[in-house]
């Protein structure tokens, strides 16, 4: 500690106290400056033991070094962390989250469930649905119409199910409902298994209208009269937009007496190319680390 006070990280006191670790334990493996570094960035990510033991202590070394490498809000690192531990997520599988940003995008639809249904329900519907649904996986363009999408995402349904989130069961696409001897059309149904509900999602091509909760509104009637059991909650309503305007989204929705939310999707990924190839790949912090331990 006096060397690294006197002469600071910079100056090679790394590579030196490696040196030193490997002479006096010449059994051990793990001593590459570029572990020390990471070992070093560790105890500074984590400071309480407590939070280390629930959390991150849980989990190997490779997804640790993922958190540190990707994330640099120690909340948002923490909230990764817990997740991974919860759902059993490997590395390549947490690292696919952090890059879709699956954490940052929860909670920010546009609904009315304070409103339309009772707590803890309310918060935990809220948190279960995103704003916006990156839906880059289908191959499609900007122009795509509803249908178009609507059957990609059938195709891919497993890369839909992982962004919708955990919970979500598929149960049909263009399910068909009779109401008052006329025909009607679902454009997708789910349930979830956490919220114990149906989940009605509609697609549209363009900008969000307030009349398309006219029409999300009138499924759900149908959805709660004709298909829901007894025991399950009242069934959800997701209108997917290619965008929206959250302000009229909000108006929308007041008076709406069944729960909906307003999410855009979009069909690129909305990452810039240069950010994208700017952060560090699981790979090259591999071949980092693997080249540090070659040369010790």
């Amino acid at each position: 500690m006096a060397r690294q006070a006197a002469q600071g990280w910079g100056a090679k006191v790394i590579e030196r106290l490696a040196h030193d670790l490997r002479v006096a334990f010449p059994d051990m493996k793990g001593f590459s400056r570029a572990n020390l570094m990471y070992m070093r960035a560790f105890a500074g990510a984590w400071p309480e033991a407590e939070m280390v033991q629930q959390a991150v202590g849980q989990l190997p070394w490779g997804h640790n070094l993922v958190l540190l490498a990707r994330l640099k809000d120690p909340a948002l690192r923490l909230a990764y962390a817990q997740r991974a531990v919860q759902h059993g997520w490997s590395r390549n599988v947490l690292n696919i989250h952090i890059e879709a940003q699956r954490i940052e995008r929860e909670g920010k639809a546009v609904t009315n469930f304070a409103a339309q249904l009772p707590a803890p329900l309310s918060d935990l519907a809220r948190e279960s649905l995103k704003d916006p649904y990156r839906l880059d996986f289908l191959g499609l363009g900007k122009e795509a119409e509803e249908r178009a999408v609507e059957s990609a995402l059938v195709q891919h349904i497993t890369q839909f199910l992982l962004e919708l989130g955990a919970g979500f069961a598929f149960v049909g696409r263009q399910v068909h409902i009779e109401v008052g001897g006329e025909d009607f059309y679902i454009d997708l149904l789910f349930y979830h298994l956490k919220l114990r509900c149906y989940v009605v999602v509609e697609l549209k091509a363009g900008a969000f209208k307030p009349e398309h909760t006219g029409q999300l509104s009138f499924y759900l009637s149908a959805v709660d009269a004709q298909v829901k059991h007894a025991d399950d909650n009242p069934t959800i309503g997701l209108l997917l937009c290619k965008s929206q305007n959250r302000v009229v989204a909000e108006y929308a929705l007041r008076d709406i007496n069944q729960p909906i939310g307003v999410a855009e999707y979009q069909l690129i990924n909305a990452l810039p190319a240069q950010l994208k190839t700017s952060l560090p790949t699981i790979e090259q912090i591999e071949q980092e680390l693997g080249g540090e331990q070659g040369c010790a």
